[in-house]
């Protein structure tokens, strides 16, 4: 009695808000995205959610965020968490959905918005069908239903299901569920074909026999409700949440029909459909962790910008009416974007140009923004250097003579707040010279390893080094300047050691590569780099920052001597 009353009012609630949508206003544009947290989100579903996120922001309509997480067993709150981060992080903001921050509350009248929370509308409507007749139990076990797909086989027929359940009577019906026998839901197809238009591909219809009667529930068994199936619970929500734009990829075109056949068996509006071209690889396969980087959080890990991103994936089946731009930001893309001019021929994700935005983006973006996504990295991977400096209010005067006083005393040593400023200073010039020559900031640490020093050994074992090391012009070089070098002392700037080469080459006829690279390489460890009028300051400053950093004498008589 108490659940029967409880679910008559849970009808009258869902009634209620399904005729405060009937309310809304026709013409406004609803869209969704929804993702299962059972992974981490990828770059398909990324660019899923930033066309419906652009296709609602053009057209004043609203961007609903739905967790489909009725995967109990694989759904994970992490990756939940995962989600609403790179969402955020990629520049998209919903309208209505859960929250973002770990206890806000969600936002929407059109909740719940996690799956898991709405089993029982689920429950509510699949009475409806069943009362209605437009959906029955069926009692086939497993064994059966497959002896039935091979027979078809067998025959070369379509492997549909042959509803033998839908002519049981009501008594044996009844005498099943008595008996505790399991079932499954399935939903009556109408003799009829399934149509449905699609804003990218155009008319779409399938045969209603192709589809057969597909199970909407399954392991239902005696009072347990059973596990909706995806194809029912999303058509659900969707109708229910106002959803007038189906924005997704092309490996849902098969489950369009089955939705249509639900929609129409509730009379609920068919929206419209919109399905996306696949994402490949350089190698034309469908793109997956083998060609790469494929998650949102792997590219923000790499230090790839959140802009550079989203442009790049808005490219990825969308074009410019003019035919040629190529960068946008979502500000900018939001009057441009337009379904008709998604394509539905597969995009290839090409990391080349993936990069070459990047580079475009780190080169317009503020320095200090730069700087702190930079320091992350380096901090990551150089632990024995980063971080640079310590912000000074952490261990303010006052803390640190707490902490000394303390039984035992904790020493905190505070840089002095000109040497936090000539670090920051430095480590700025650092990223000028360096930053252009990277396509994401994770390259950073390795591209400027050197200028905290190298190993000699390592450096002659090179390769390429030895190479150019082979040579007599690089011995007589090496030894000219390993003479300079221990003849000179203090800070060398780039007019001296400049003035050291013109020398070198004056006297021995020695010039280009064959000048210019041993010297390189007793400086970096490296044959190639930077202009030494650049490089050589840079160096010579991070000697006096107590970074351990050697100076460019002692590289070269360390070089030399080895």
């Amino acid at each position: 009695m108490v659940f029967a009353a409880f679910l008559g009012l849970f009808r009258r609630h869902v009634r209620n808000r399904f005729t405060m949508y009937s309310d809304m206003t026709s013409n406004a544009v609803r869209v969704r995205f929804a993702p299962s947290p059972t992974g981490l989100l990828h770059v398909g579903n990324a660019r899923t959610a930033l066309y419906n996120w652009l296709f609602a922001r053009r057209h004043g309509g609203s961007f609903i965020l739905r967790i489909e997480d009725t995967d109990l067993e694989r759904s994970e709150a992490r990756y939940e968490t995962q989600l609403l981060e790179d969402l955020h992080w990629l520049g998209l903001d919903w309208d209505e959905g859960p929250g973002y921050q770990s206890g806000d509350l969600e936002n929407g009248s059109f909740g719940p918005y996690r799956q898991s929370e709405r089993l029982l509308i689920y429950a509510e409507h699949t009475g409806r069908l069943l009362d209605e007749g437009k959906a029955y139990r069926c009692f086939c076990t497993p064994e059966e239903l497959e002896a039935e797909r091979s027979r078809a086989a067998a025959e070369q027929k379509p492997q549909v299901y042959s509803r033998r359940c839908l002519r049981l009577s009501q008594s044996e019906i009844d005498q099943n569920l008595a008996a505790g026998k399991p079932f499954a839901v399935r939903l009556k197809i109408e003799d009829h074909p399934l149509r449905f238009h699609d804003l990218v591909r155009g008319d779409v219809e399938f045969p209603a026999e192709v589809v057969s009667d597909p199970v909407i529930v399954r392991s239902a068994a005696g009072a347990s409700a059973g596990i909706p199936v995806y194809n029912y619970v999303v058509t659900i929500d969707d109708a229910l949440m106002g959803i007038t734009h189906v924005i997704r990829g092309d490996d849902h075109i098969p489950n369009t029909p089955k939705q249509v056949a639900i929609y129409q068996a509730f009379g609920y509006k068919v929206p419209e459909f919109a399905h996306l071209s696949t994402i490949l690889g350089a190698d034309r396969e469908r793109l997956s962790k083998r060609h790469g980087a494929t998650s949102i959080s792997t590219f923000r890990e790499m230090g790839y910008l959140p802009e550079a991103l989203a442009n790049y994936l808005a490219l990825l089946g969308w074009g410019a009416e003019d035919g040629h731009s190529e960068t946008f930001t979502l500000k900018d893309l939001v009057p441009l974007f337009s379904l008709e001019r998604v394509t539905p021929s597969p995009a290839v994700f090409d990391f080349t140009k993936l990069n070459w935005l990047n580079r475009h983006y780190l080169k317009q973006a503020d320095p200090q923004r730069v700087s702190k996504l930079a320091e992350r990295q380096f901090c990551r991977r150089r632990p024995d250097i980063f971080p640079l400096w310590a912000p000074p209010e952490v261990y303010s005067s006052e803390t640190v003579e707490f902490l000394a006083q303390l039984d035992p005393p904790v020493q905190v040593d505070v840089l002095p707040v000109e040497l936090i400023e000539r670090r920051e200073k430095w480590f700025a010039a650092l990223l000028a010279l360096f930053v252009p020559q990277v396509d994401h900031l994770d390259e950073l640490p390795d591209r400027t390893a050197f200028v905290f020093g190298y190993d000699s050994d390592q450096a002659r074992a090179d390769h390429e080094n030895a190479e150019v090391l082979a040579a007599d012009s690089a011995r007589t070089v090496l030894s000219e300047l390993g003479a300079r070098a221990r003849a000179h002392s203090g800070i060398l700037s780039p007019e001296e050691f400049k003035g050291w080469l013109n020398d070198i080459k004056s006297a021995t006829g020695i010039k280009g590569k064959e000048l210019f690279h041993p010297a390189r390489i007793a400086i970096t460890g490296r044959h190639s780099g930077p202009d030494f009028d650049k490089l050589i300051p840079l160096i010579e400053e991070g000697t006096l920052l107590a970074l351990g950093i050697p100076g460019v004498l002692d590289r070269i008589v360390r070089f030399v001597g080895v």
